[in-house]
């Protein structure tokens, strides 16, 4: 099928292409941007942005939010239907848009923020609001030119695992397909199982296993059906590359640090500091995190930049499309087609400036007490890492999704290297330099973050036939109401616990003023970084994705492990190839992701509703745990297997 342009040639359309007069008809007509999207979005990403602030406080980690606001949304309109009408697909896509984006800012907060109460300087509930704010919008601004290249053209690379559970999600709610079962399915067991273990305390979530002879060497996997989910989703290939980096960490890293340090005490970890303890004293998750971690945090850094510089070309290229689309004639040309039109050019640019221009000239805004022209060094900072690792964890999400994203790594090499520039520049004695350090990586974290969340939504967008510029705008929108939901949350918690306490631990932020501290004093082992970098390299030049490599090597085998499983599961049913994003397989792995971010969110609201007790001790212990454990992972695989061969008998 053919078309004419505007000079009168003729060009081939593809099959999502529509004749102008057919796509301007549905210009006019969808429903999208609606006031109930609206309001049914910025009440769940309230909601839940406090809650995964909570969470990630507790246990260092946020679940992504966009599949359980998307069957919550879906819900709340089919219960509205005689107030408000039929809703559409595009509208509930709309409100999990927007509900999404107070996730990524929870993360980039509570990762940071509460290291300045622990060094004495809690910060002003503006100040916490507006950095929350800023790196939200930079984070939107950061990630549109790369729409194009990301979520279009990298479509059968990059699978973005949570953005088309996403979508499935949203097409099964308004699908007769027999297929569409295994998502209700699988988001009933999400739930069970997720509840039976963080609410009943029924079995561990984690199994354990010690190699014998090979000192602090544990195989780990977490009962975790989300992340099984995951690996099924992104295949075994993707899944293989990233357990083999977790691999290398668990049992070649840390024994070997055991082996060569016995007798040394260990100068990083704050407990070993105080007490001296020995290496062969410690454990594997406490050699984790005074070494491991470090070289995890390296692997990341390089094989993130070494994407992001081999990807130069083509964002060179989108850039140059978004300049363009400054001028009137372009922008017209964008605007005939809804499904590739983004957020105009001007304000992309102008978010950008403004969140730069602010840290510069509103004093008190970054901590510490900083001359014009330390603002200006930070400032700095903030563009160059945010815009770097904007791309870096758009990227990453492709590959693993949101919820595995390690934003903490990145905002630990930011951290790093704003605080050896402020050494080089005589800045380390200064006693605001540390509270300036951390407030630059709080604003790249949640635009790290936030490029992440976007990324996954704009994809589930592309695959719903959603309106970009609509969802960017929401997600600006969002940011702008969620900002101050989340910074209420931290400081209300900061006064209620103790931040490092046990009802609070907040143990990334420890990490992150233990890092700071670290270079500022110049005892930062970057020996251990630049060894992470070494693995990243050898990956690459061994034909391996780097940027997968590294994030298994960053992250615990006990995470990965699940992953892997998933990617098996997809690779023995014969469904590694199939790109296929409505299989009955993919439903029910979406159900699974659903189900166990449902469960795991109202989970978060109980604990901190003081419903229930996180410290709860486990039922089944033992053999008998570990029996149930491997029980509940099997039931996983069994419905994945039975739901990939549902599809094969309907094909």
């Amino acid at each position: 099928m053919k078309k004419k342009n505007r000079d009168g040639a003729t060009q081939k359309l593809s099959d999502k292409e529509l004749p102008a007069e057919q796509l301007s008809a549905i210009t006019k007509e969808v429903v999208e941007l609606t006031a109930k999207a609206v309001a049914v979005g910025i009440i769940f990403g309230v909601i839940f942005g406090a809650a995964n602030a909570y969470l990630g406080l507790r246990v260092g980690l946020t679940v992504s939010t966009s599949i359980p606001i998307s069957v919550l949304s879906i819900a709340v309109f089919r219960a509205g239907v005689a107030f408000w009408g039929r809703s559409t697909i595009l509208e509930a896509n709309l409100a999990q848009t927007i509900g999404s984006a107070s996730s990524s800012l929870a993360a980039g907060t509570i990762f940071t923020i509460p290291a300045l109460f622990l060094w004495g300087s809690p910060p002003q509930y503006w100040q916490v609001a507006v950095l929350a704010l800023l790196g939200g919008i930079l984070g939107v601004c950061a990630m549109i030119p790369l729409r194009r290249l990301l979520i279009v053209q990298a479509d059968a690379e990059l699978p973005y695992p949570e953005g088309r559970a996403c979508a499935e999600v949203l097409k099964a709610s308004e699908g007769d397909s027999s297929a569409s079962k295994w998502i209700f399915i699988g988001l009933a067991a999400g739930v069970l199982i997720k509840l039976s273990l963080g609410l009943l305390h029924l079995m561990p979530e984690q199994l354990e296993y010690v190699l014998p002879r090979l000192p602090k060497a544990i195989l780990a996997i977490e009962i975790a059906p989300a992340l099984i989910a995951v690996g099924y989703i992104v295949g075994y290939r993707s899944s293989g590359i990233m357990v083999s980096g977790s691999l290398i960490a668990s049992v070649v890293i840390i024994p070997l640090f055991a082996i060569i340090g016995d007798g040394l005490t260990a100068p990083l970890f704050p407990e070993v500091l105080r007490n001296k303890i020995a290496i062969r004293e410690m454990s594997a998750s406490q050699i984790w995190s005074s070494y491991a971690r470090y070289i995890g945090a390296g692997a990341v850094a390089v094989a993130g930049t070494i994407t992001v510089l081999n990807s130069i070309p083509t964002m060179a290229k989108s850039l140059k499309a978004i300049i363009a689309g400054l001028s009137k004639k372009q922008t017209q040309a964008q605007g005939d087609d809804r499904l590739d039109t983004d957020l105009p050019s001007i304000v992309i640019i102008a978010g950008a400036a403004i969140v730069i221009l602010a840290l510069v000239f509103i004093p008190g805004l970054l901590a510490g007490s900083l001359s014009f022209t330390q603002r200006l060094v930070a400032g700095a900072g903030v563009a160059i890492f945010g815009i770097l690792f904007v791309a870096v964890s758009s990227r990453i999400v492709g590959l693993i999704g949101v919820s595995s994203n390690p934003t903490s790594g990145m905002t630990l090499v930011t951290l790093l290297a704003t605080s050896a520039i402020f050494v080089f520049l005589g800045w380390d004695d200064d006693a605001g330099a540390k509270l300036a350090v951390l407030t630059v990586g709080t604003v790249v974290c949640v635009a790290a973050s936030k490029a992440g969340d976007i990324s996954q939504d704009l994809k589930t967008g592309f695959i719903v036939k959603a309106t970009p510029y609509r969802q960017q705008a929401g997600q600006l929108l969002s940011a702008s109401i969620a900002c101050w939901a989340v910074a209420g949350t931290v400081l209300a918690l900061g006064q209620a616990y103790q931040f490092g306490s046990k009802e609070l631990p907040a143990p990334q932020a420890t990490l992150m003023k233990t890092v700071i501290e670290g270079v500022l004093s110049g005892s930062l082992p970057w020996g251990l970084v630049m060894v992470g970098g070494a693995f990243a390299i050898a990956a690459i030049l061994a034909g391996l994705p780097g940027l997968a490599f590294a994030i298994g090597l960053y992250l615990p085998l006990s995470s990965m492990t699940p992953i892997f499983v998933g990617g098996l599961v997809r690779r023995f049913t014969g469904g590694d190839g199939e790109k296929s994003e409505s299989s009955a397989g993919v439903l029910c792995a979406s159900g699974f992701i659903a189900g166990e971010g449902l469960a795991g969110i109202a989970i978060a609201g109980a604990v901190g509703a003081k419903l229930v007790s996180k410290d709860s001790k486990t039922i089944l212990t033992g053999d008998l745990g570990i029996s149930a454990g491997l029980l509940v992972i099997g039931i996983v695989v069994i419905l994945l297997y039975l739901a990939s061969k549902q599809k094969k008998r309907s094909a």
